[in-house]
């Protein structure tokens, strides 16, 4: 079984910044696309960022020109580094991988992180 161990949540204060890695258990198989998500209470659980395998991303509207997101293929690990940060980013936030194992493409979530922005 695959696990994806996320780190570097926390509680920070406005304007600040965050750095959230999430690596999968295993190198055995390639990754695919490589996600960030979050979900705020209340809220249904969003896409903040994405990264395929050719290192191409994409932004949610409200987090670009702040969140970089980036990946280092040899560790299957992604990065979210989060700047600027404000109070409607608190949020739980996963990462979500798709790994090319042998009957296809498979998605794992990580446990999800907490950031939480304080004023």
């Amino acid at each position: 079984q695959v696990q994806l161990v996320e780190s570097g949540g926390g509680l920070v204060q406005l304007g600040g910044s965050l750095r959230l890695s999430c690596t999968a258990s295993t190198t055995l198989f390639r990754v695919s696309r490589m996600g960030w998500y979050r979900q705020a209470p209340g809220k249904q659980r969003e896409l903040v960022a994405s990264i395929t395998s050719g290192s191409i991303t994409s932004y949610a509207d409200s987090v670009k020109g702040r969140f970089t997101i980036s990946r280092d293929n040899a560790k299957n690990t992604v990065y979210l580094q989060m700047n600027n940060l404000n109070a409607e980013d608190t949020a739980v936030y996963y990462c979500k991988m798709a790994l090319e194992m042998a009957l296809g493409i498979t998605e794992y979530w990580g446990q999800g992180t907490q950031v939480t922005v304080s004023s």
